[in-house]
């Protein structure tokens, strides 16, 4: 027993020294990073209002004064585009974060309470499982209505059980590993053991699932701004930006086209960083 406690320190010892995501993941997060700090300081990096009416410059091209061009409004696209940063990522990475929370409690409930408690955890999340992500958020923010608010909760709805059992699955895993039986014959506490050693094996691969979710939320949440079901349309947020261009695509095309890069680059850029943190994560748990 006691070898086989010294394997499972050895084992996360090597887990906790071997975290860090590879070069090109660790140039992808930091790309990632940047454009959240854009978001949070927005402010400071602009001249003017994205809120700001000027109906003698409508519709203009990209130039020296206004980098992507002007809305039908006269506002400064680049503008309400650093802003619509702002509220995509909001959607995104608050929706990933709360369905984290939830998931794991919810899978690590449903793996450690018992057979009943895993029964009815397991099938309420095939119950959720059988819509599509895109549709249950819809579902949702069709019964409470559009919303910042609303469609976070819808998200993190929709995602939450996809989390959850990832979560049970790997913590069946980890409780048959020879050291964490160990662990519990000698007679440690059922909490310390799920604290010291399943939560720590259970959260390492749950952070790809993280990653790559914060980039599905994204899109999910453009999706319901472009069908009016996301935040007040007077708030720049890049889905509902390409809502409002398609009247204007024949005048001025670029209306769409940055916010729909926005979208784009921001998307593949987490994606690319999920695969980075998938390769090291497989790499450990090897």
């Amino acid at each position: 027993m006691t070898t086989a406690v010294a394997a499972g320190r050895a084992t996360l010892i090597r887990l906790r020294d071997r975290h860090s995501l590879p070069r090109p993941g660790r140039l992808v997060a930091a790309t990632v990073l940047a454009l959240a700090a854009v978001a949070v300081i927005a402010p400071q990096l602009l001249a003017g209002s994205p809120e700001s009416i000027d109906p003698g410059i409508a519709l203009q091209s990209p130039n020296g004064t206004n980098l992507f061009g002007t809305d039908w409004l006269g506002r400064d696209e680049y503008a309400r585009v650093v802003y619509g940063a702002r509220a995509s990522l909001l959607v995104g990475v608050g929706s990933t974060l709360l369905a984290t929370v939830v998931g794991t409690l919810w899978g690590l409930g449903s793996a450690l309470g018992g057979p009943v408690a895993d029964q009815v955890g397991m099938r309420l999340a095939d119950v959720l499982l059988a819509f599509p992500t895109i549709l249950m958020a819809l579902l949702v923010v069709a019964v409470l209505g559009p919303g910042t608010g609303n469609v976070v909760l819808a998200i993190t709805i929709a995602l939450t059980p996809g989390f959850a059992r990832l979560v049970r699955i790997r913590t069946h895993e980890v409780r048959r590993l020879a050291y964490v039986r160990a662990a519990l014959d000698l007679g440690i506490a059922p909490w310390r053991v799920t604290w010291r050693h399943i939560v720590p094996n259970v959260l390492l691969p749950l952070s790809v699932l993280v990653v790559i979710n914060i980039g599905t939320a994204i899109i999910i949440g453009s999706s319901l701004s472009f069908l009016g079901l996301g935040p007040d349309t007077a708030v720049p947020e890049w889905g509902t930006m390409l809502a409002q261009s398609r009247n204007y695509l024949s005048a001025a095309w670029t209306l769409a086209l940055f916010p729909g890069l926005a979208i784009t680059l921001t998307v593949m850029s987490i994606s690319v960083a999920g695969r980075a943190l998938r390769e090291r994560v497989d790499g450990v748990t090897r």
